[in-house]
């Protein structure tokens, strides 16, 4: 009989030595004589226990981890083939208060297939939406997504509904998908565990978009930091087309789609959709004008809906489950699930999904144990490097677009990164802006100087250089950044400057004393 071992491929766990585990598994048991099959799943995204080893048992999965390769041998004389016990031992993967507490929509395969494996993919439910859809007539499927109340997950938060329904109904000879698979915030990396982890999903809700929207090709632009995702896109792509979930008659349906892979050259700007586009045609990364908006004049001129990685795959369980079972979950405008990333100064860092409506100090109590170091917890920042800086006190606030932007925050791509009582926040505001300085495109003038001016005034402000006035220069400057920047790179560099003026005046040698007992250099 075949045992089969589950050994995680996705990035972070490759990283800290998965491929070596799965070797040495692999050669201990043919040592041994024992028929076991070693199968490279995703991450369950428990990044603090990779990796984390899974065994097949009559009692469901087993999890052990952090495994090295030189626990390999113990495991197999304490018979973890069996599920035995060893030290390392974590019990059955699916009683882990980790995962238990959590609401797996989008991440519901991932960790539990063969990422590569279309039969896998099908017999966990794979494709469902899909075939739901192609009974389906495109406003039909425009309107469930609608219903749904579906917001895109790459930050912006723009009903997906609307995008879709404002490309079906612009006529036009050639309309197009984009995936934005650009992540490049800080303390995110849902994209990159969904596309390694499953692909197919990520696959099966741009099909079904294009039929919604009446497009026949899609393009996935990947962030260029992002290998293993490129060499199992590429693979998952071959096996869609040989599979028949992508090509000339997508489950002999007639209707055509197809999928091009192109991959980024590392401009955080380009994260942006119209400067994504920019790129996509082979032009420099700038940020364009609007209007026109892109799903009507979009890539090559034509509609196009472009929507991140996690928003598309969130389609195929609104099409498989209906949208009202995806309305039902979260809170006020903000429905559905959010892959939420934990990352920084945080004892278990990872990756959790769960609806809206969750508050902060859960996720960071609750799931990542708090800090890593054991300090304090001093900041948090929500939303990438344009997301605003939190205070300990504000971590009760329910993780919701509109009670976020109420505290003058954002959820964004669901990046959480948090900071101790060491962290000084007057080096985190002057990192926010030197970041906008080296990432502007350069298109408009508020971005491309006033982020390096910026820099400037704040390094004043620190060396005690008439400090009311450099702040109200600071200020004046984040005023017109915010109002006249072309997109979001310029328009939020603000929100991290001013609520580290805001909330921790005493960094800046302002306001109320350091009571602090210590301070790292820009400690996380």
């Amino acid at each position: 009989m075949t045992t089969v071992v589950y050994v995680p491929r996705d990035a972070a766990a490759r990283s800290l030595g998965a491929d070596g585990v799965a070797r040495a598994i692999a050669a201990e048991a043919a040592r041994l004589g024992i028929d076991v099959r070693v199968v490279r799943n995703g991450s369950r995204g428990m990044l603090w226990m990779e990796p984390l080893v899974e065994v097949e048992t009559e009692a469901g999965r087993v999890a052990y981890g952090p495994v090295a390769r030189a626990d390999v041998a113990s495991l197999f004389a304490a018979g973890f083939l069996n599920g035995g016990e060893h030290p390392l031992r974590q019990g059955l993967t699916a009683q882990l208060p980790w995962l238990a507490g959590q609401d797996r929509l989008v991440f519901s395969r991932v960790g539990v297939i063969d990422p590569l494996s279309l039969a896998d993919w099908r017999a966990h439910g794979g494709g469902a939406g899909l075939v739901a859809a192609l009974g389906m007539s495109p406003a039909a499927i425009v309107d469930a997504v609608t219903q749904s109340g579906l917001r895109g997950r790459g930050g912006a938060g723009f009903p997906t509904g609307i995008k879709w329904k404002t490309v079906l109904d612009t006529p036009a000879a050639q309309k197009y998908i984009v995936c934005n698979a650009d992540e490049g915030d800080s303390g995110t990396y849902s994209d990159r565990m969904l596309m390694e982890g499953d692909p197919y999903t990520l696959l099966e809700g741009m099909v079904i978009a294009g039929l919604a929207v009446g497009a026949t090709k899609g393009y996935i632009y990947l962030r260029s930091e992002y290998p293993d995702c490129e060499r199992v896109l590429l693979a998952a792509l071959e096996n869609a087309r040989a599979g028949g979930l992508l090509g000339a008659s997508v489950y002999g349906s007639g209707s055509a789609f197809d999928i091009v892979l192109r991959r980024g050259a590392g401009a955080y700007v380009c994260g942006e959709e119209t400067a994504l586009l920019e790129s996509l045609e082979g032009k420099r990364g700038e940020v364009r004008f609007r209007p026109p908006v892109p799903a009507q004049v979009g890539l090559f001129g034509m509609p196009t809906a472009l929507n991140n990685v996690v928003t598309l795959g969130s389609i195929p369980a609104i099409l498989a489950e209906g949208p009202a079972a995806y309305q039902a979950r979260g809170v006020g405008r903000s429905r559905g699930t959010l892959p939420f990333q934990l990352a920084g100064n945080i004892r278990h860092g990872g990756l959790v999904e769960v609806p809206f409506g969750v508050s902060l100090k859960t996720l960071i109590y609750e799931y990542g144990g708090g800090t890593a170091s054991g300090r304090p917890l001093r900041a948090v920042q929500v939303g990438g490097p344009l997301g605003a800086f939190l205070p300990a006190d504000a971590l009760d606030i329910p993780l919701d677009y509109e009670a976020f932007v109420d505290r003058g925050a954002i959820v964004g791509h669901g990046g959480v990164v948090v900071f101790d009582d060491t962290v000084d926040m007057a080096k985190m505001a002057r990192y926010a802006m030197e970041f906008c300085a080296v990432e502007s495109c350069g298109k408009c003038t508020p971005c491309r100087i006033g982020s390096t001016r910026g820099v400037e005034v704040i390094d004043r402000i620190l060396q005690g250089e008439r400090r009311p006035q450099q702040v109200a220069l600071l200020r004046d400057l984040c005023d017109t950044m915010t109002s006249a920047s072309l997109c979001a790179l310029g328009g939020m560099t603000a929100w991290p400057v001013l609520s580290a003026l805001e909330h921790f005046p005493e960094d800046f040698g302002l306001g109320r004393p350091d009571h602090r007992t210590a301070r790292s250099e820009g400690g996380t």
